[in-house]
Parts: structure tokens; sequence; C-alpha cells
């Protein structure tokens, strides 16, 4: 009993922790603007990649963004300006109005919008709601508003097909595909305790699962206070760091399956009870979030913590210079690092990557479908044009304080999250298989004693019913379909 009252209070705060970029956020949002140069190199550029200004589908209308965050909007002078919005903004003469939710109703409450016949247009994609919601009937397909043949979209077309389609048709506005877990580090504590730069051997090709343990075990110090690892995600990047995952979908079945008996999963399964074992990983089971430094990576700047391993670090939009400073230290002198999660040593020599797509789900009976399909151009366009790269990649020095090598390894993540070497973890979108997969793989979270062996004999059974349960619902639309 006293651990499952834990359970609930941890969930609630990380609740809590994820809604930061929502409610707790809203403000009046302010227009930020661009230099003279900057802007009008970006409307010269568009006119090469979009449609024309004064016919464009969706030119000059107000969509409505629906969601617990809003990473178009800008609420600081300080943060990044979202150069495909702003270019729809000053390109189309179209703008978004942000409906809030709260991630706990986020379901329930666009499900009561629906009803009410005031349907808001889209919500910011996440794997994690993939295939579950549009299952259930919350997105529809967009293929009717853009083609993942055209130029503009082709780069897009592998991660569409193989990822995020069901009965051939496609569900999301992919605007983008960047590397989701990596490795963060400071330099200063590598340094202090002798070890190798993980960048270094990484482009040594020698940046291991052996190399990452040898320097967890001799880093970790329970009575100093020191843990190897404190990130919500360290499961999911070993995991994929595989180049598989224990639930993948098949495109060419058109349905789900497991890999428990995958020796590739075996391997990393009994890495991660080694690191439960050895309790290199922060006892948040135990202890407790909130005495965790006070957020996710905390320790970090202090010496308390060796890696992070989660998406919310470094690429969080939402947060400022100052925050990342307070949780890594001085990041413009180079205390800051990035690198992929190492790979397995018994593996096939390759690096892979857990991938996180940028985009939109467009809301089923959504009222300005070609105004959603518009923003997701100027989006995708911001990403193609070399032009708006280096003013984005400004920004991020300027803004956030990267630096030039952190840039370079973001580059390097960024082409293998675009290659055949990416990986989509769906979690919470397998619906009721969900719970099942997060008991297999949660080592460091939970805690417990239990062998890749007794988790696979524990869950084997239900996972494979839920996973039937899911792909009969997909063969169900597809029936319908024909």
């Amino acid at each position: 009993m006293r651990k499952r009252i834990i359970s609930v209070i941890f969930a609630a705060i990380m609740i809590a922790a994820l809604v930061g970029c929502g409610s707790s956020k809203r403000r009046e949002v302010i227009q930020l603007t661009l230099s003279t140069e900057d802007a009008e190199a970006i409307l010269n550029a568009a006119g090469m990649y979009l449609p024309d200004a004064e016919t464009a589908a969706g030119a000059n209308t107000v969509i409505q963004l629906y969601g617990y965050r809003n990473d178009l909007q800008n609420y600081s002078d300080e943060e990044m300006v979202q150069t495909g919005y702003w270019t729809f903004r000053e390109r189309y003469g179209s703008d978004i109005e942000y409906i809030e939710c709260t991630f706990a109703d986020r379901w329930t409450t666009l499900a009561n919008l629906m009803v009410a016949d005031t349907t808001p247009d889209f919500y910011a994609a996440w794997a994690t709601d993939f295939p579950y919601q549009c299952l259930r009937g919350m997105f529809q397909p967009i293929d009717d508003y853009i083609s993942y043949d055209d130029p503009l979209w082709a780069d897009m077309k592998y991660m569409a097909d193989n990822f995020f389609s069901i009965a051939g048709k496609h569900y999301v506005f992919i605007t983008d595909v960047i590397a989701n877990c990596v490795v963060v580090y400071i330099r200063r504590v590598m340094n202090e305790h002798g070890f190798d730069d993980p960048a270094e051997l990484f482009y040594n090709n020698e940046w291991t699962w052996d190399e990452m343990m040898d320097m967890s075990m001799d880093f970790t110090d329970a009575d100093d206070g020191r843990y190897a690892f404190n990130a919500w995600h360290t499961e999911e990047s070993l995991f994929t760091s595989t180049g598989t995952f224990l639930v993948e979908y098949d495109p060419e079945a058109g349905e789900y399956k497991q890999n428990l008996d995958d020796p590739r999963i075996e391997r990393a399964a009994n890495w991660l009870y080694d690191v439960m074992k050895n309790e290199l990983s922060f006892p948040m089971w135990t202890i407790g979030w909130t005495m965790n430094y006070g957020a996710e990576g905390g320790g970090m700047k202090q010496g308390k913590t060796l890696f992070a391993m989660d998406p919310w670090y470094v690429f969080d939009e939402c947060r400022s210079a100052e925050e990342y400073e307070n949780i890594f230290g001085d990041i413009r002198n180079g205390e800051l690092m990035i690198v992929p999660v190492p790979r397995d040593p018994n593996g096939d020599g390759e690096y892979y990557i857990d991938s996180k797509i940028k985009g939109y789900n467009l809301i089923k009976n959504a009222r300005h479908p070609e105004g959603v399909a518009l923003l997701a151009a100027c989006d995708r366009f911001k990403t193609v044009d070399p032009t708006v790269v280096n003013i984005d990649r400004r920004q991020l020095k300027e803004k956030k304080g990267w630096t030039d090598e952190m840039l370079d390894m973001w580059d390097t993540m960024y082409d293998i999250a675009h290659s055949h070497n990416t990986l989509v973890m769906f979690e919470s979108g397998l619906g009721d298989a969900a719970p099942i997969v997060d008991n297999l793989f949660n080592y460091t979270r939970q805690g417990g004693d239990s062998s890749w062996a007794k988790r696979k004999e524990q869950y084997g059974e239900q996972l494979q019913f839920y996973l039937d349960d899911l792909n009969k619902q997909i063969e169900d639309i597809d029936s319908q379909s024909e």
C-alpha cells in the first residue's frame, strides 16, 4: 500500500511538471519581431517553397490550437521566435487562438468541446498519442490537405508511412523529426572524475554501454548523494539504442508486434537490471522527485548527477536560458554537452536514436483544416530552407546559450533521426497495452528486483492479448475503408 501511495503522489507531481508549459505559464501573448534583414530573408525564401500569399487556402484565417502547452506563441522576449508561425502570420495574414486545457483532463475536455460543436482545429502531435487517440476518433487523416509525395513533404514520408498511418491514411502533419532521448552531461564533472569525454568516445566509435556502465559504477556514491542517472527516460533510451523496442509497428503487416524474445531487448534489460541492482539511479520511488533538486536533471550542476537521458532537458522550448543555467551551469562556456545514447557493444555497431516528431494532429471535424495545413507547411519550410535554418541556429546560440560543439553534435544526431536508424516509442498510444509495456521496461523509476525473465513470464501474455485487441481495431478500420 505504501508503494501505491507513493506512486500516486509521484504521478501527480509528474503531471504538474508536464503542464508547466501550459496553464502555469499562460499569460499575455507578445509578438516578437525579427530584424529587418532576417524578416526579408525569410519572406523572400518562402516564395520558393510555399503557395502564393494571395491565393493560398487557409490564408487570412484564425485557427484554434488546443493543448496543455503552446510552443508557437511567445510570452517573454527571452524566448525564441517560432519562425514557422512567424511566416504563417506575416506572409498569410493568419493567426492562432490558443484553447488551453490541463494535461490530466486534455481528452475529456476535448470530447466535451466536440460534443458541444465547438471543436478546435489542431493539437501538437506526440508519438505517445498514436494510434489510440486516432482509433478513438479524436483525430482525422490529413491526406486531403497535403501529400507526402510533394517535394516539401517528401523527406517526412518514411516516418509518416512507417509510424503514423492507419489503413493507408496518414494522421499527422509531420514537419520535422529530431532526436528525442539523448545523453546530457557536464564536462567539468567528467574531468573532475577522470572520465573520457563521451563526445570524443562517440566520434571515435567507442561510446558503448560498457563505457557508460564503467563510469556510472565509479561515480555513484549513495552516501555522498551521487547517482549516475537522474531522469525519467533511462529505460526508453537504452531499449531504443538497440535498434528495436518492446513493441513496434510492422507497416507491411499493418499491425503492432512485441519483441520480448529479441536478444537485443534482453541485453538492454540485463543492463538496466544492473543499474537497479547497483543503485546507480536516483531512487525516485523511495525518496521522491521533489527532493531531487527541484527539477529533472537536478544535481548535474552540483556534481551529484552524471547523466540525464531525457528529451525534456535540452530541447524544451519552454525553458529559458536562466533555467538551463540553474540546472547545468555555464552553458555558454561549454560546461553542458550532449551525445547520442551509447550503442550496444554486442550489437551491429550502429547508433540508434529514439526520435520525436514535430507537427500537428488535425482534430476530427476541425473547422479550418486548410489553415492547419498551411501552418504545417510554414513549419516544414523553416526546416528545409538554409536561410531559416541558420536564423534558428543563431537563436539557439543567442537565446539558449548553445555552443558550436553542441550544434555540431545536434547535427549528427539530427542525421541519425532522419535515417532508418530512427525509432519511435508509442508508449501510451498503445492503449490498454501501454501500462503493460511500462511495467516491462520500468527498472529505474519504480525499483523492484525482478529480472527480465520474470517480467516476461509475468506480463508477456497480457501484452499479446492487448496488442491483439489493438490490431483488431486497426483491422476493423481497414475493412471499413475498403
